[in-house]
């Protein structure tokens, strides 16, 4: 079984406010939403990484427009990157947007180094690196 995306909110007509946030800050790549789901409003991104040439999605992230909005405060995707300078890097990124990051529980997941940040829509983010 693999996990195919996960889908956050996010408020109406903030797909600018999004595409800053996941593409920018956090490094995705926005990837076209189908025709038929596009009118909703909302924006798809994700992690590709090359193989001999090819594409391969190792993280897809769908933010999906609703009303009223309500931020997930709680709940979240969580993205491994593959260093601590890397951590480090995004981590600048997202507050060069002028997002919140925390490394109050840095050492808390055994294995791991990580921080969490809100979105600007103040939905929760975690992003972690082996130690």
């Amino acid at each position: 079984m693999l996990l195919h995306h996960v889908q956050v909110s996010m408020p109406r007509g903030e797909e600018p406010a999004a595409r800053r946030f996941y593409a920018e800050a956090v490094g995705l790549v926005e990837v076209d939403k189908p025709s038929a789901l596009a009118l909703r409003g909302g924006c798809w991104f994700r992690s590709v990484g090359g193989e001999q040439g090819g594409e391969r999605v190792t993280a897809e992230i769908h933010l999906g427009v609703e009303d009223p909005f309500v931020p997930a405060r709680k709940a979240h995707p969580a993205l491994v990157v593959e260093s601590l300078a890397a951590l480090e890097a995004m981590a600048a990124r997202i507050e060069g947007v002028g997002c919140e990051v925390s490394w109050t529980e840095r050492d808390t997941f055994d294995g791991f180094v990580r921080f969490h940040a809100d979105d600007p829509f103040g939905n929760r983010l975690e992003v972690m690196t082996r130690l």
